[in-house]
């Protein structure tokens, strides 16, 4: 399972059972504990066995503001799941999935409703094709 950190929403995915294929499972509205209960459940009832973050890294390779975040919220995830957390470079996934959404005829409206979960998508696929190279 991966997930895509915003400000309001966490875009989550998940892959199939032979880790080739990530598809888009939802979003959840940020805000401790509600977020890390919720996701705690998608694992739970999704029999998830490694969640990815995104690791939002600036074009440079350096973690500013937005990947120290992150950092601190998987260190919050490994103490409250029972399954391995990692992060993963999501350097442009944003960008990724908005284009894929435009490109498959995605209204502005609908683009934002639904980029969380196509960026965590993203981010997954990355993580396995990476895995699987």
């Amino acid at each position: 399972m991966a997930l895509d950190l915003g400000d309001a929403r966490i875009g989550v995915a998940i892959s199939d059972d032979r880790r080739r294929m990530a598809v888009p499972l939802g979003t959840i509205r940020t805000g401790a504990p509600q977020d890390l209960k919720a996701i705690a459940a998608m694992v739970r009832d999704n029999d998830v066995t490694l969640v990815v973050v995104g690791h939002p890294l600036s074009m440079s390779g350096h973690a500013g503001p937005r990947a120290r975040s992150a950092e601190e919220f998987a260190g919050a995830l490994r103490s409250f799941l029972d399954v391995p957390v990692v992060l993963h470079d999501e350097r442009l996934s944003t960008v990724e999935a908005e284009r894929a959404l435009r490109a498959a005829g995605a209204g502005g409206r609908d683009r934002r409703r639904i980029v969380d979960r196509q960026a965590a998508t993203v981010i997954l696929q990355s993580y396995l094709d990476l895995k699987r190279g």
